[in-house]
């Protein structure tokens, strides 16, 4: 890459700016593409053996990720040489997710080379686009949990945080989601098909984890043998993860499960070739694939080891880093920060305390007080069923050791709770690690805020639930360990690089410092009532919206009007996010077109997306209800042109990074008091969506930095939907509420199902007959008020997208930069080590 290469570097790059990103990267006169020597073409040559006229696509998208890694590779040697010289305290973070999309488009942007490639992409008549498209979304996550984790790391990164990812190397993601008749179909995500241009194998870094059984095949079913322990080997695989101007770029390191050998000769030998390869299959097994289904007890002990397994590498690692630089393991706590994303990588308070008692030799004392101080545990959820326990009988068989910590910590914490609450026996048996019953439980989320020095919430109405309700007992026990860290997201990816119509309007009026400062979005206030300001942003929504329209159309036949309003509601499956709200939503407005074809109201389509757990058979029929609502609709002129219903299935980053820009409705509609955070909110505000909501998660906190009277808020707030609960009664909405009766009435009478009568039975028995515990009826007149209020502020474009600006500016909080300066000085005490 020589300077004429970089000469197109930035907006406003100059020569000694060009200059400084040839030192940077080291590239010296090597050039991306154009020459026999190029990247580009060297690795079509030396990688694939075919030229550059007979390349196909994706070997010209493989050539091109490894042209940048090639770019990328100085930098990050540079960062590990860095941190081992400077031994500055190392921040680790846990996660069974990284929802991190593509990379290659994304490490180009914060490399600065976008200019670069898209020269020689250009030269080489490249088809950039679909050069892009050929990259497989990595399936290492599911939603907001993976996700947030990406957004961390790109944070971490580009504030030049000396920190490290670490999770598991799923073979298959969580599934490919396709729609038949209407029905959810999951089939394999074999993401890593294909090689993967930009992991790198540590072989000589692998880790070995001991379990206290071995794994047998016993007619054709893999089961665990007790009393003959066994190995498993972790192989790292490390990805780069590139801060924004390319001078800082850490790693995430993923492990892969790996038998230490590959079969059992003997067994091999005497003609039993399948049981010769049970430990290879139960190994390997470990890290084929992304949340096992859960439903069945091998599903569940399938997890468990997962997460046994992240935890025993990741902290061997680590440890192996620390001994690296420091022998005093009194040390440790002052060099090391690990952070916990939810409760799975629980298991690091018995395992770091089982280092350091039988590896490091330290008295409990001593290990205890590292323990505390290095863990810092995040918490996600408000739903009891979500904070993990796991049978005692597990432990028993698998990780002994680990119970007998367990059992020493429990005993500990729970003389330390008698002191604090002398006679309290039931505040005892709530608080305990060890849940009692027809089978014993360790309680995960009680051993993660036993074991840390912090338990944070992720939203400001979630941390105040969690403390008063979810986890009271321990929060009145540890109050100073409580705090809040809001959720943010990176404006890297979901505004400078999936809106860039929008980030150049942004950059013209108040300049780019809002990339790395996102804070500096509050500017943008002074051009609310900017008439060409509001129009320039009218006309880049308009782009996007036309920009999806096409890309739908090209990749699944569907066709949307890009004049209509775009109303989204993006997120999983679950009857507390309420898609079902929604769906009650587009039937009453149905039902008024019905009744009165000349009602004046505006086109709108509804796009939902998200996956359901495949176990959960009410969330697959809240599909398949949405997509027979889209046939009825669609199939009836009276709604035709004015509303339509679009499910896209297999929603995820790449399918986020299009649809986003192009919303111009922000549906964040989950039961007050259930949501912990979302991000897809401050996703879709910051590229100028409103919001109609609910009071709930981190839209409270939007509310406020926007003005309330920018956002369309209804429905219960969280007490109310506490204080209701009973004497609630969803029959009375139905007798009360001509519009809600009407609506259920057609579900009940098969409008929606005339050639599968009855399926939507379920249904209409979750609102009225077993209780309607999300409260749906109670907010459905709530929501529609909302809903026409909007519709009337949409009739005034330039009123809309004066609420629009004010919605971008209020959004500046929401960085995961401001997030993660958070966490780093209230939390870790990490500072930044930059990479010279």
């Amino acid at each position: 890459m020589n300077e004429a290469k970089l000469a197109d570097v930035g907006p406003s790059t100059g020569s000694a700016e060009r200059s400084d990103l040839l030192r940077q990267y080291g590239c010296g006169p090597i050039q991306f593409s154009g020459t026999d020597d190029g990247l580009y073409e060297r690795h079509l040559l030396f990688d694939d053996v075919v030229t550059p006229a007979s390349a196909g696509p994706h070997e010209r998208y493989r050539a091109v990720a490894r042209s940048v890694r090639d770019v990328l590779s100085q930098r990050w040697v540079r960062t590990e040489t860095t941190y081992d010289r400077e031994n500055p305290k190392r921040v680790y973070y846990l996660s069974m997710e990284f929802l991190i999309g593509r990379s290659l488009s994304n490490n180009i942007s914060n490399l600065l080379l976008d200019p670069v490639v898209r020269r020689a992409a250009a030269q080489r008549n490249l088809d950039w686009l679909g050069l892009i498209e050929e990259e497989p979304d990595a399936g290492l996550g599911n939603g907001g949990l993976g996700r947030l984790a990406a957004c961390f790391l790109d944070s971490m990164a580009t504030m030049q945080l000396p920190a490290m990812g670490y999770g598991l190397r799923y073979e298959y993601g969580i599934f490919k989601q396709s729609i038949r008749d209407g029905w959810q179909l999951e089939e394999p995500d074999n993401w890593l098909s294909d090689s993967d241009p930009w992991e790198v194998a540590r072989p000589n870094e692998k880790v070995e984890i001991k379990l206290n059984c071995s794994f047998a095949v016993h007619d054709g079913t893999l089961r665990a043998v007790t009393g003959r322990p066994s190995t498993v080997v972790g192989l790292p695989f490390d990805r780069p993860v590139v801060g924004y101007g390319g001078k800082t770029v850490n790693t995430l390191r993923l492990w892969a499960a790996a038998a230490p050998n590959y079969f059992d000769f003997h067994e091999f030998s005497s003609g039993d070739f399948v049981a010769a390869l049970a430990g290879r299959l139960a190994a390997e097994s470990l890290t084929r694939v992304l949340y096992p289904d859960d439903s069945t007890s091998m599903g569940q002990a399938l997890r468990f080891v997962q997460e046994y397994f992240l935890v025993a590498c990741s902290l061997a690692d680590l440890v192996r880093r620390f001994r690296r630089s420091n022998p005093d393991w009194g040390q440790f706590s002052e060099k090391v920060a690990i952070q916990l994303n939810d409760t799975h990588p629980a298991m690091a308070v018995p395992e770091l305390m089982r280092i350091l008692l039988d590896e490091a030799g330290l008295t409990w004392d001593q290990a205890w007080e590292i323990t505390e101080r290095t863990l810092a545990y995040t918490n996600h959820t408000l739903l009891p069923e979500a904070l993990e326990k796991w049978p005692l009988a597990w432990f028993e068989m698998m990780l002994p050791r680990h119970l007998e910590i367990i059992f020493e910590v429990n005993r500990r914490f729970l003389d330390a709770v008698r002191a604090r609450f002398p006679g309290d026996e039931e505040r005892i048996k709530r608080m305990s690690l060890i849940e009692d019953g027809a089978e014993r439980r360790v309680r995960m989320a009680n051993l993660a805020i036993a074991g840390s020095h912090s338990t944070n919430g992720v939203a400001a109405i979630h941390s105040e639930l969690l403390r008063r309700l979810t986890v009271k007992d321990l929060a009145e026990m540890f109050p100073e360990r409580f705090n809040n860290k809001t959720n943010g997201v990176t404006p890297r990816r979901w505004l400078l690089l999936a809106n860039s119509a929008l980030a150049s309007i942004i950059t013209e009026a108040i300049g780019d410092g809002w990339v790395t400062d996102l804070g500096k979005l509050t500017n943008l206030r002074l051009h609310a009532d900017n008439p060409a300001f509001g129009d320039a942003l009218r006309g880049a929504k308009r782009e996007a919206k036309s920009q999806f329209a096409d890309w739908l159309k090209s990749t699944a036949g569907c066709t949307v009007d890009p004049d209509t309003i775009f109303d989204c509601q993006i997120k999983r499956i679950h009857e507390y996010k309420r898609q079902l709200l929604n769906a009650l939503r587009v039937i009453v407005l149905y039902n008024r077109i019905r009744e009165n074809p000349r009602l004046d109201t505006p086109p709108r389509t509804f796009f939902f997306a998200g996956k359901a757990a495949p176990a959960y058979q009410l969330a697959k029929l809240i599909i398949k209800f949405i997509n027979n609502l889209a046939g009825t609709i669609d199939s009836d002129p009276v709604g035709r042109g004015r509303l339509k219903v679009v499910f896209l299935p297999d929603y995820n980053v790449s399918l986020a990074e299009k649809l986003i820009p192009a919303a111009d409705v922000s549906n964040q509609i989950s039961t007050a008091g259930y949501e912990a955070s979302g991000t897809s909110n401050m996703k879709l505000m910051m590229n100028g969506a409103l919001t109609i909501g609910t009071r709930d998660g981190a839209t409270i906190e939007m509310a406020e930095e926007a003005g309330e009277e920018n956002f369309f808020l209804f429905g219960l707030s969280a007490q109310e939907v506490t204080d209701s609960r009973g004497w609630y009664n969803p029959h009375w909405h139905y007798d009360n509420d001509p519009e809600t009766r009407a609506a259920l009435d057609l579900i009940s009478s098969d409008y929606f199902s005339r050639y599968e009568p009855g399926i939507f039975t379920p249904i209409h028995d979750a609102l009225l007959r077993h209780g309607d515990h999300y409260m749906h009826l109670a907010d459905l007149k709530s929501y529609l008020d909302a809903d026409q209020n909007l519709c009337n502020l949409y009739a005034d474009g330039r009123g809309w997208a004066r609420k629009a600006v004010l919605n971008i500016a209020g959004s500046g909080m929401f960085s995961s930069d401001r997030t993660i300066a958070q966490y780093a000085t209230e939390i870790w005490n990490a500072k930044p080590c930059a990479v010279p």
